[in-house]
Protein backbone atom coordinates (compact mmCIF):
# COMPACT_ATOMS: atom_id res chain seq x y z
CA UNK A 1 0.00 0.00 0.00
CA UNK A 2 1.38 3.27 -0.99
CA UNK A 3 2.34 5.71 2.20
CA UNK A 4 0.54 8.94 2.32
CA UNK A 5 2.46 11.72 2.64
CA UNK A 6 2.21 14.26 5.39
CA UNK A 7 0.49 17.83 5.46
CA UNK A 8 1.90 20.93 6.48
CA UNK A 9 0.18 22.95 9.53
CA UNK A 10 -0.97 25.22 6.67
CA UNK A 11 -1.80 22.77 4.26
CA UNK A 12 -4.30 21.29 6.75
CA UNK A 13 -5.66 24.61 8.09
CA UNK A 14 -6.05 26.00 4.27
CA UNK A 15 -7.66 22.20 3.35
CA UNK A 16 -10.32 22.43 6.92
CA UNK A 17 -10.66 26.43 5.97
CA UNK A 18 -11.91 25.74 3.13
CA UNK A 19 -14.47 22.98 4.22
CA UNK A 20 -16.24 25.10 5.61
CA UNK A 21 -15.13 29.18 5.36
CA UNK A 22 -17.15 30.39 2.18
CA UNK A 23 -17.97 33.61 -0.08
CA UNK A 24 -21.49 32.29 -1.08
CA UNK A 25 -23.04 31.95 1.69
CA UNK A 26 -22.47 36.44 2.31
CA UNK A 27 -25.46 37.34 0.50
CA UNK A 28 -27.70 34.57 3.08
CA UNK A 29 -26.27 36.63 5.81
CA UNK A 30 -26.27 39.81 4.50
CA UNK A 31 -30.29 39.22 4.22
CA UNK A 32 -29.86 39.81 7.89
CA UNK A 33 -28.44 43.24 7.75
CA UNK A 34 -26.63 44.62 11.02
CA UNK A 35 -28.33 41.08 12.75
CA UNK A 36 -25.37 38.75 10.64
CA UNK A 37 -22.86 40.06 13.37
CA UNK A 38 -25.03 39.02 16.45
CA UNK A 39 -25.60 35.41 15.10
CA UNK A 40 -22.28 34.85 13.44
CA UNK A 41 -20.84 36.04 16.90
CA UNK A 42 -23.34 33.79 18.71
CA UNK A 43 -22.42 30.62 16.31
CA UNK A 44 -19.05 31.16 16.38
CA UNK A 45 -18.27 31.21 20.08
CA UNK A 46 -21.23 29.50 21.34
CA UNK A 47 -21.64 26.28 18.55
CA UNK A 48 -18.72 26.45 16.37
CA UNK A 49 -15.79 26.80 18.82
CA UNK A 50 -17.58 23.74 21.02
CA UNK A 51 -17.42 21.93 17.76
CA UNK A 52 -13.77 22.54 17.24
CA UNK A 53 -12.63 21.94 21.24
CA UNK A 54 -14.80 18.46 20.77
CA UNK A 55 -13.65 17.27 18.15
CA UNK A 56 -9.79 18.00 19.01
CA UNK A 57 -10.88 16.23 21.92
CA UNK A 58 -12.35 13.50 20.61
CA UNK A 59 -9.67 12.88 17.30
CA UNK A 60 -6.74 12.99 19.87
CA UNK A 61 -8.22 10.45 22.26
CA UNK A 62 -5.42 7.38 21.70
CA UNK A 63 -7.40 5.17 18.93
CA UNK A 64 -9.62 7.90 17.40
CA UNK A 65 -7.18 8.92 15.19
CA UNK A 66 -8.69 6.83 11.76
CA UNK A 67 -12.34 7.06 10.77
CA UNK A 68 -13.14 10.83 12.16
CA UNK A 69 -17.09 10.80 12.89
CA UNK A 70 -17.45 7.05 12.87
CA UNK A 71 -15.11 6.59 15.23
CA UNK A 72 -15.51 8.81 17.73
CA UNK A 73 -19.22 8.26 17.85
CA UNK A 74 -19.38 4.47 17.46
CA UNK A 75 -16.64 4.17 20.58
CA UNK A 76 -19.62 6.14 22.86
CA UNK A 77 -22.40 5.38 21.46
CA UNK A 78 -22.25 2.14 19.38
CA UNK A 79 -20.94 1.14 15.48
CA UNK A 80 -24.60 1.76 14.72
CA UNK A 81 -24.79 5.57 15.46
CA UNK A 82 -20.85 5.80 14.29
CA UNK A 83 -22.16 4.58 10.70
CA UNK A 84 -25.12 6.95 10.81
CA UNK A 85 -23.30 9.96 11.81
CA UNK A 86 -21.01 9.62 9.01
CA UNK A 87 -23.80 8.92 6.41
CA UNK A 88 -25.24 12.09 7.27
CA UNK A 89 -22.12 13.93 7.45
CA UNK A 90 -21.45 12.73 3.87
CA UNK A 91 -25.27 12.85 2.73
CA UNK A 92 -25.87 16.71 3.13
CA UNK A 93 -22.63 17.56 1.01
CA UNK A 94 -24.30 15.99 -2.38
CA UNK A 95 -26.59 18.72 -2.36
CA UNK A 96 -24.39 21.28 -1.11
CA UNK A 97 -22.02 20.88 -4.12
CA UNK A 98 -24.86 21.81 -6.39
CA UNK A 99 -25.37 25.21 -4.34
CA UNK A 100 -21.71 25.52 -4.19
CA UNK A 101 -21.17 25.52 -7.83
CA UNK A 102 -24.26 27.15 -8.51
CA UNK A 103 -22.24 30.40 -7.09
CA UNK A 104 -19.46 29.41 -9.25
CA UNK A 105 -21.61 29.91 -12.23
CA UNK A 106 -23.10 33.06 -11.31
CA UNK A 107 -19.20 34.74 -11.09
CA UNK A 108 -18.52 32.97 -14.18
CA UNK A 109 -21.57 34.15 -15.99
CA UNK A 110 -20.51 37.52 -14.80
CA UNK A 111 -16.95 37.29 -15.62
CA UNK A 112 -17.03 35.96 -18.96
CA UNK A 113 -19.81 38.10 -20.51
CA UNK A 114 -22.74 34.44 -20.97
CA UNK A 115 -25.30 35.26 -18.97
CA UNK A 116 -27.04 32.00 -20.45
CA UNK A 117 -24.91 29.41 -18.03
CA UNK A 118 -26.97 31.60 -15.52
CA UNK A 119 -30.28 31.45 -16.95
CA UNK A 120 -30.59 28.90 -19.13
CA UNK A 121 -31.97 25.28 -17.15
CA UNK A 122 -30.06 23.33 -19.86
CA UNK A 123 -26.69 24.98 -19.73
CA UNK A 124 -26.92 25.82 -16.12
CA UNK A 125 -27.19 22.03 -15.49
CA UNK A 126 -24.34 21.41 -18.33
CA UNK A 127 -22.12 23.54 -16.64
CA UNK A 128 -22.63 22.21 -12.82
CA UNK A 129 -21.67 18.87 -14.23
CA UNK A 130 -18.76 19.70 -16.14
CA UNK A 131 -17.48 22.08 -12.74
CA UNK A 132 -18.11 19.08 -10.42
CA UNK A 133 -16.88 16.23 -12.05
CA UNK A 134 -13.33 18.32 -13.59
CA UNK A 135 -13.13 18.87 -9.52
CA UNK A 136 -13.51 14.91 -8.71
CA UNK A 137 -11.47 13.76 -11.37
CA UNK A 138 -8.68 15.68 -10.21
CA UNK A 139 -9.12 14.68 -6.63
CA UNK A 140 -8.15 11.03 -7.85
CA UNK A 141 -4.76 12.52 -7.95
CA UNK A 142 -4.40 12.21 -3.90
CA UNK A 143 -4.82 14.59 -0.99
CA UNK A 144 -1.60 16.39 -1.99
CA UNK A 145 -3.27 17.84 -4.84
CA UNK A 146 -5.90 18.65 -2.54
CA UNK A 147 -3.99 20.17 -0.17
CA UNK A 148 -2.15 22.27 -2.65
CA UNK A 149 -6.03 23.42 -4.59
CA UNK A 150 -6.80 24.62 -0.78
CA UNK A 151 -3.87 26.90 0.11
CA UNK A 152 -3.92 28.28 -3.21
CA UNK A 153 -8.08 28.71 -3.06
CA UNK A 154 -7.83 30.25 0.56
CA UNK A 155 -5.72 32.93 -0.01
CA UNK A 156 -6.79 34.01 -3.22
CA UNK A 157 -10.42 32.92 -2.82
CA UNK A 158 -11.09 34.46 0.43
CA UNK A 159 -8.49 36.23 2.13
CA UNK A 160 -8.10 38.61 -1.07
CA UNK A 161 -11.90 39.15 -1.98
CA UNK A 162 -12.42 39.84 1.53
CA UNK A 163 -9.56 41.98 2.16
CA UNK A 164 -10.33 44.09 -1.12
CA UNK A 165 -14.26 44.23 0.25
CA UNK A 166 -12.90 45.81 3.90
CA UNK A 167 -10.28 47.90 2.16
CA UNK A 168 -12.84 49.02 -0.81
CA UNK A 169 -15.86 49.43 1.66
CA UNK A 170 -13.78 51.93 3.90
CA UNK A 171 -12.89 53.59 0.96
CA UNK A 172 -16.59 53.78 -0.37
CA UNK A 173 -18.05 55.67 2.70
CA UNK A 174 -15.73 57.75 3.13
CA UNK A 175 -16.35 59.68 -0.12
CA UNK A 176 -19.40 60.35 1.28
CA UNK A 177 -21.89 56.87 0.33
CA UNK A 178 -24.49 55.81 2.61
CA UNK A 179 -24.75 52.48 4.07
CA UNK A 180 -27.80 50.76 3.14
CA UNK A 181 -31.08 51.12 5.36
CA UNK A 182 -31.78 47.24 4.88
CA UNK A 183 -28.68 46.89 6.98
CA UNK A 184 -29.81 48.51 10.07
CA UNK A 185 -34.10 47.93 9.64
CA UNK A 186 -33.67 45.11 11.42
CA UNK A 187 -31.76 45.45 14.46
CA UNK A 188 -28.99 43.87 16.33
CA UNK A 189 -30.81 40.73 18.16
CA UNK A 190 -33.82 38.72 16.60
CA UNK A 191 -37.58 39.91 17.62
CA UNK A 192 -39.70 37.45 16.06
CA UNK A 193 -39.83 34.44 14.81
CA UNK A 194 -38.94 34.91 11.12
CA UNK A 195 -35.92 36.44 12.88
CA UNK A 196 -35.14 32.96 14.34
CA UNK A 197 -35.44 30.96 11.51
CA UNK A 198 -32.09 32.82 10.54
CA UNK A 199 -30.36 30.70 12.46
CA UNK A 200 -29.98 27.69 10.53
CA UNK A 201 -28.20 29.69 7.41
CA UNK A 202 -25.98 31.04 9.93
CA UNK A 203 -25.27 27.12 11.06
CA UNK A 204 -24.32 26.05 7.88
CA UNK A 205 -21.55 29.04 7.64
CA UNK A 206 -19.64 26.90 10.59
CA UNK A 207 -20.46 23.45 9.27
CA UNK A 208 -18.15 21.10 8.42
CA UNK A 209 -14.64 21.96 10.40
CA UNK A 210 -14.34 18.14 11.41
CA UNK A 211 -14.70 17.14 7.83
CA UNK A 212 -10.72 17.19 7.95
CA UNK A 213 -10.25 14.73 10.69
CA UNK A 214 -9.63 11.66 8.70
CA UNK A 215 -6.64 13.44 7.36
CA UNK A 216 -5.62 13.99 10.84
CA UNK A 217 -2.69 11.33 10.81
CA UNK A 218 -1.29 13.01 7.45
CA UNK A 219 -0.63 16.00 9.93
CA UNK A 220 2.61 17.25 10.99
CA UNK A 221 2.62 16.12 14.76
CA UNK A 222 -1.37 16.32 14.98
CA UNK A 223 -1.42 16.04 18.62
CA UNK A 224 0.36 19.36 19.18
CA UNK A 225 -1.12 21.15 16.21
CA UNK A 226 -4.48 19.50 15.40
CA UNK A 227 -5.82 21.64 18.57
CA UNK A 228 -4.81 24.76 17.29
CA UNK A 229 -5.35 24.92 14.30
CA UNK A 230 -8.75 24.89 15.69
CA UNK A 231 -8.64 27.47 17.65
CA UNK A 232 -7.21 30.01 14.58
CA UNK A 233 -10.12 28.43 12.45
CA UNK A 234 -12.46 29.38 14.70
CA UNK A 235 -10.80 32.87 14.90
CA UNK A 236 -10.46 33.41 11.28
CA UNK A 237 -14.08 31.50 10.27
CA UNK A 238 -15.90 34.69 12.53
CA UNK A 239 -13.63 37.05 11.51
CA UNK A 240 -14.09 36.68 7.78
CA UNK A 241 -17.70 35.98 7.58
CA UNK A 242 -18.31 39.12 9.42
CA UNK A 243 -16.45 40.83 7.52
CA UNK A 244 -17.61 39.62 4.57
CA UNK A 245 -21.09 39.24 5.58
CA UNK A 246 -21.45 42.67 6.77
CA UNK A 247 -20.10 44.49 3.67
CA UNK A 248 -22.43 43.21 1.40
CA UNK A 249 -25.36 44.22 3.59
CA UNK A 250 -24.16 47.94 3.55
CA UNK A 251 -23.86 48.03 0.05
CA UNK A 252 -26.41 46.37 -1.72
CA UNK A 253 -29.87 47.04 -0.83
CA UNK A 254 -31.95 44.05 0.73
CA UNK A 255 -34.73 44.41 -2.59
CA UNK A 256 -32.21 44.28 -4.68
CA UNK A 257 -29.46 41.28 -3.22
CA UNK A 258 -29.40 38.60 -5.46
CA UNK A 259 -28.58 35.20 -3.49
CA UNK A 260 -26.37 33.80 -6.46
CA UNK A 261 -24.27 36.59 -7.04
CA UNK A 262 -24.55 39.10 -4.37
CA UNK A 263 -21.08 39.30 -4.22
CA UNK A 264 -20.61 39.84 -7.22
CA UNK A 265 -23.01 42.96 -6.91
CA UNK A 266 -21.11 44.26 -3.53
CA UNK A 267 -17.93 44.51 -5.95
CA UNK A 268 -20.19 46.09 -8.27
CA UNK A 269 -21.24 48.99 -6.11
CA UNK A 270 -17.81 49.00 -4.43
CA UNK A 271 -15.77 49.60 -7.66
CA UNK A 272 -18.02 51.18 -10.53
CA UNK A 273 -19.87 53.61 -8.25
CA UNK A 274 -17.90 57.11 -10.41
CA UNK A 275 -15.98 54.46 -12.35
CA UNK A 276 -18.16 52.82 -14.52
CA UNK A 277 -14.64 52.29 -16.59
CA UNK A 278 -12.75 49.97 -14.20
CA UNK A 279 -15.38 47.03 -14.96
CA UNK A 280 -12.47 45.00 -15.55
CA UNK A 281 -11.64 45.03 -11.84
CA UNK A 282 -15.08 43.43 -10.65
CA UNK A 283 -14.55 40.65 -13.65
CA UNK A 284 -11.45 39.72 -11.74
CA UNK A 285 -12.90 39.94 -8.11
CA UNK A 286 -15.16 37.63 -10.13
CA UNK A 287 -12.67 35.16 -10.80
CA UNK A 288 -10.94 35.00 -7.62
CA UNK A 289 -14.17 34.50 -5.95
CA UNK A 290 -14.52 31.55 -8.38
CA UNK A 291 -11.20 29.76 -7.65
CA UNK A 292 -12.11 30.34 -3.73
CA UNK A 293 -15.35 28.11 -3.99
CA UNK A 294 -13.62 25.44 -6.70
CA UNK A 295 -10.98 25.21 -3.59
CA UNK A 296 -13.86 24.67 -1.82
CA UNK A 297 -15.80 22.10 -3.90
CA UNK A 298 -12.34 20.32 -4.37
CA UNK A 299 -11.90 20.06 -0.17
CA UNK A 300 -15.27 18.44 0.33
CA UNK A 301 -14.89 15.60 -2.71
CA UNK A 302 -12.55 13.53 -0.47
CA UNK A 303 -13.22 14.02 3.02
CA UNK A 304 -16.15 13.09 3.25
CA UNK A 305 -15.93 9.93 1.01
CA UNK A 306 -12.44 9.29 3.36
CA UNK A 307 -14.99 7.94 6.41
CA UNK A 308 -17.33 6.11 4.64
CA UNK A 309 -13.77 4.08 3.18
CA UNK A 310 -12.96 3.67 7.21
CA UNK A 311 -16.64 2.20 7.08
CA UNK A 312 -16.30 0.01 4.57
CA UNK A 313 -12.60 -1.52 5.76
CA UNK A 314 -14.71 -2.24 8.79
CA UNK A 315 -16.58 -4.41 6.59
CA UNK A 316 -19.59 -1.99 6.99
CA UNK A 317 -20.31 -1.30 3.31
CA UNK A 318 -20.33 -3.91 0.41
CA UNK A 319 -16.60 -4.46 -0.60
CA UNK A 320 -16.32 -2.99 -3.53
CA UNK A 321 -16.26 0.22 -1.96
CA UNK A 322 -13.06 -0.95 -0.24
CA UNK A 323 -11.03 -0.38 -3.35
CA UNK A 324 -8.61 2.69 -3.97
CA UNK A 325 -6.61 3.99 -6.54
CA UNK A 326 -2.32 4.10 -6.24
CA UNK A 327 -3.04 7.35 -4.31
CA UNK A 328 -5.23 5.77 -2.19
CA UNK A 329 -8.11 7.59 -2.86
CA UNK A 330 -11.72 5.51 -2.62
CA UNK A 331 -12.74 6.01 -6.44
CA UNK A 332 -16.12 4.10 -5.88
CA UNK A 333 -17.54 5.81 -3.55
CA UNK A 334 -16.55 9.18 -5.24
CA UNK A 335 -18.57 7.65 -8.42
CA UNK A 336 -21.33 7.12 -5.58
CA UNK A 337 -21.38 10.58 -4.52
CA UNK A 338 -21.28 11.69 -8.15
CA UNK A 339 -24.13 10.22 -9.13
CA UNK A 340 -26.20 11.68 -6.37
CA UNK A 341 -24.68 15.27 -7.02
CA UNK A 342 -25.89 14.59 -11.16
CA UNK A 343 -29.18 13.76 -9.72
CA UNK A 344 -29.63 16.65 -7.15
CA UNK A 345 -28.24 19.06 -9.90
CA UNK A 346 -31.09 17.68 -12.62
CA UNK A 347 -33.82 18.01 -9.85
CA UNK A 348 -32.86 21.32 -8.13
CA UNK A 349 -31.59 22.66 -11.72
CA UNK A 350 -34.88 21.71 -13.65
CA UNK A 351 -36.99 22.68 -10.60
CA UNK A 352 -36.88 26.14 -10.89
CA UNK A 353 -33.25 26.75 -8.87
CA UNK A 354 -33.96 28.47 -5.60
CA UNK A 355 -37.21 30.05 -6.15
CA UNK A 356 -39.45 26.49 -5.12
CA UNK A 357 -40.45 24.52 -2.24
CA UNK A 358 -38.39 21.74 -3.35
CA UNK A 359 -35.04 23.70 -3.58
CA UNK A 360 -35.60 25.22 -0.27
CA UNK A 361 -36.93 21.70 1.10
CA UNK A 362 -33.80 20.10 0.04
CA UNK A 363 -31.46 23.07 1.45
CA UNK A 364 -33.33 22.02 5.21
CA UNK A 365 -33.23 18.67 5.12
CA UNK A 366 -29.31 18.84 4.45
CA UNK A 367 -29.05 20.92 7.27
CA UNK A 368 -30.98 19.28 9.47
CA UNK A 369 -29.84 16.09 9.18
CA UNK A 370 -26.03 17.10 9.47
CA UNK A 371 -26.97 18.92 12.50
CA UNK A 372 -28.30 15.38 13.91
CA UNK A 373 -24.65 14.28 13.14
CA UNK A 374 -23.33 17.16 15.73
CA UNK A 375 -25.79 16.34 17.88
CA UNK A 376 -24.13 12.64 18.35
CA UNK A 377 -20.48 14.26 18.46
CA UNK A 378 -21.87 16.47 21.81
CA UNK A 379 -23.66 12.96 23.09
CA UNK A 380 -20.19 11.07 21.76
CA UNK A 381 -18.50 13.59 24.25
CA UNK A 382 -20.55 13.76 27.02
CA UNK A 383 -20.06 10.07 27.39
CA UNK A 384 -16.30 10.39 26.85
CA UNK A 385 -16.14 13.14 29.45
CA UNK A 386 -19.32 11.71 31.93
CA UNK A 387 -18.65 7.98 31.54
CA UNK A 388 -15.98 6.61 34.46
CA UNK A 389 -14.55 4.22 32.07
CA UNK A 390 -13.84 6.32 29.70
CA UNK A 391 -12.12 9.49 32.03
CA UNK A 392 -8.97 7.12 31.82
CA UNK A 393 -8.90 6.96 28.17
CA UNK A 394 -5.47 8.76 26.54
CA UNK A 395 -5.52 11.76 25.03
CA UNK A 396 -3.33 14.20 23.72
CA UNK A 397 -5.47 17.15 23.79
CA UNK A 398 -8.30 17.81 26.59
CA UNK A 399 -10.68 20.94 26.04
CA UNK A 400 -9.32 23.66 29.01
CA UNK A 401 -10.54 24.89 32.38
CA UNK A 402 -11.70 21.11 33.79
CA UNK A 403 -14.69 18.97 33.96
CA UNK A 404 -17.43 21.79 34.66
CA UNK A 405 -15.76 23.61 31.81
CA UNK A 406 -16.30 20.41 29.53
CA UNK A 407 -19.96 20.76 30.16
CA UNK A 408 -20.51 23.92 29.36
CA UNK A 409 -18.65 23.52 26.24
CA UNK A 410 -20.54 20.48 24.78
CA UNK A 411 -23.82 21.64 26.15
CA UNK A 412 -23.92 24.88 24.32
CA UNK A 413 -23.40 23.22 21.60
CA UNK A 414 -25.56 20.94 22.01
CA UNK A 415 -28.55 23.20 22.69
CA UNK A 416 -27.54 25.07 19.59
CA UNK A 417 -27.64 22.36 17.11
CA UNK A 418 -31.35 21.17 18.91
CA UNK A 419 -32.37 24.91 18.39
CA UNK A 420 -31.18 25.38 14.98
CA UNK A 421 -33.20 21.70 14.29
CA UNK A 422 -36.01 23.78 15.43
CA UNK A 423 -36.15 26.80 13.23
CA UNK A 424 -36.02 24.70 10.10
CA UNK A 425 -39.05 23.90 10.28
CA UNK A 426 -40.48 27.67 10.56
CA UNK A 427 -41.79 28.41 7.19
CA UNK A 428 -39.44 30.44 4.99
CA UNK A 429 -40.85 33.94 4.04
CA UNK A 430 -40.33 33.04 0.49
CA UNK A 431 -43.50 30.80 0.58
CA UNK A 432 -46.80 31.77 0.68
CA UNK A 433 -50.24 29.90 1.49
CA UNK A 434 -50.15 26.42 0.76
CA UNK A 435 -46.30 26.18 -0.21
CA UNK A 436 -46.05 26.70 3.60
CA UNK A 437 -47.62 23.76 4.62
CA UNK A 438 -46.33 21.78 1.68
CA UNK A 439 -42.86 22.48 2.80
CA UNK A 440 -43.30 21.37 6.50
CA UNK A 441 -44.76 18.19 5.01
CA UNK A 442 -42.37 17.45 2.79
CA UNK A 443 -39.16 18.81 4.93
CA UNK A 444 -40.81 16.34 7.85
CA UNK A 445 -41.36 13.08 6.08
CA UNK A 446 -37.87 13.65 4.04
CA UNK A 447 -36.56 14.23 7.81
CA UNK A 448 -37.82 11.21 9.40
CA UNK A 449 -36.91 8.67 5.98
CA UNK A 450 -33.13 10.27 5.94
CA UNK A 451 -32.86 10.02 9.48
CA UNK A 452 -33.91 6.22 9.40
CA UNK A 453 -32.29 5.27 5.72
CA UNK A 454 -28.67 4.54 7.66
CA UNK A 455 -30.39 2.75 10.56
CA UNK A 456 -32.37 0.43 8.11
CA UNK A 457 -29.35 -0.34 5.93
CA UNK A 458 -27.21 -1.00 9.15
CA UNK A 459 -29.67 -3.41 10.33
CA UNK A 460 -30.49 -5.34 6.92
CA UNK A 461 -26.78 -5.57 5.78
CA UNK A 462 -25.34 -6.81 9.34
CA UNK A 463 -28.10 -9.43 9.65
CA UNK A 464 -27.10 -10.49 6.16
CA UNK A 465 -23.39 -10.35 6.39
CA UNK A 466 -23.93 -12.31 9.32
CA UNK A 467 -25.92 -15.21 7.66
CA UNK A 468 -23.41 -15.34 4.88
CA UNK A 469 -20.95 -15.62 7.00
CA UNK A 470 -22.43 -18.79 8.75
Amino acid sequence: MTQKRSISKFGFFAMTASLFITVYEYPTFAESGVMLVFYLLLCGIFWFLPVALCSAELATVKGNQDGGLFSWVSRMMGERFGFAAIFFQWFQITVGFVTMIYFIIGALAYALDFNAINQNPVYKFIAVLLIFWACTFLQFRGTQLTARLAKVGFFVGIIIPVVLLLVLSIQYFNNGHEIASSFTKNGFFPKNQTDFAALVSFMLAYMGVEASAPHIKQLDDPKKNYPKIMIYLVIAGVVLSTIGGSVVSMVVPSDKLSLNSGVVQAFETLVLTGHPELGIFVKVAAILLTIGVLAQVSSWIVSPTEGLHFVAQKGLLPAYFKKTNKNEVPVPLIYLQGFLVSVWAAVLTFGGGGNNVSFLTAISLTVIIYLVAYVMLFISYFLLVLKAKNKGLERSYNVPGGHISKIIVASSGLILSILAIVSAFIIPSELKGTQGSTYILTLTAGFIITVAIPFVFYHFYMKHKQVKDV
